[in-house]
């Protein structure tokens, strides 16, 4: 993948205060990238440096390649971006709405606006006017119009904020089919650590201003060769006192016992409940929530209260 936006230790100061210090990271092109951390943390900040509605006070931003601070114009022309809510004409229909849009840009024809309103799937209501439309219908509404000048990054704050569920998932399905389709680099920031655990493919955690961690959602960063899992018996209690017999310590859980192994182990350990007469339902690996990672990357527990 081909990373479009860069930021290389951006900084940002107001009164003398670090609102951002020194943050790097990049977002690479087919991918929705989730940028994560408690309220104040700079999330907000961070995209308006992005796309330029607030200066930056050191560092390096760039799209596509393009500087933000050397060439503005050919680097913003590359974005599509919601901050906070869509901007919208209430009393004009979905579609009256995108060709006011389409004014500001040269060359937007009429089959461009067409595709954006398939790609957002409000074929059958864009005529309708905006006052008569769902939160979601008007995020999505908000999105076609981010993408009629075929962007290659969309950038959204809080795109679920207030949306019911359904809604939630309408946007959240609508932006991995952006992502395939239209290969954009995707720049997500929530508090919704679920739904983000979903959307995205990989995720920035920023607290105070600074980046504590870039990670895949796929995959977890593991700091030895143990690793957790999930082991099902049909006597916990036997299974506890047997593996710790043989050096292996394990608690109970609802989902069973719950033992640290290295992956070597796992056929032994399963030898050993079975020549014992214990009968195994089930060993599987425990997969960490977004949400368990979150809280211990920033390693502030009363941080949950305000994600």
């Amino acid at each position: 993948m081909t990373a479009v936006v860069e930021l290389k230790n951006v900084t940002k100061t107001i009164r003398g205060r670090k609102i951002i210090d020194d943050l790097s990271f990049e977002v690479e092109a087919g991918e929705v990238f989730g940028f994560l951390g408690p309220n104040g943390a700079g999330k907000t900040t961070t995209i308006r440096m992005i796309v330029g509605l607030i200066g930056m006070t050191s560092g390096e931003i760039a799209i596509c390649g393009k500087s933000i601070r050397k060439d503005y114009e050919g680097a913003i022309s590359r974005v599509g971006a919601i901050v906070e809510n869509p901007e919208l004409y209430k009393f004009l229909t979905g579609y009256q709405n995108l060709q006011q849009a389409a004014r500001l840009t040269k060359a937007i024809t009429k089959e461009k606006i067409d595709e954006a309103v398939s790609l957002v799937g409000l074929t059958e209501r864009i005529h309708d006017k905006v006052k008569t439309y769902s939160l979601g219908m008007r995020q999505r509404l908000g999105i076609a119009q981010s993408l009629l000048h075929d962007p290659k990054v969309l950038i959204l704050d809080e795109p679920t904020n207030g949306l019911d569920p359904a809604g939630i998932r309408e946007i959240r399905d609508y932006l991995r089919n952006l992502a395939t389709e239209k290969n954009l680099a995707i720049i997500v920031s929530s508090h919704l650590l679920s739904e983000m655990e979903m959307m995205c493919d990989r995720f920035a955690i920023i607290q105070k201003g600074k980046l504590v961690n870039v990670q895949s959602i796929a995959s977890e960063e593991v700091a030895s060769d143990k690793k957790t899992y999930y082991c099902d018996v049909d006597n916990w209690n036997e299974a506890l006192k047997l593996l710790a017999r043989h050096g292996i310590q394990g608690y109970k859980h609802e989902k069973g016992i719950r033992i640290l192994l290295e992956t070597c182990q796992i056929p032994d350990v399963l030898r050993l409940l079975i020549d014992h007469d214990l009968l195994v339902f089930e060993i599987t690996p425990v997969k960490k929530s977004l949400e368990e990672r979150f809280l211990e990357m920033t390693n502030t527990p009363e941080v949950a209260s305000n994600v």
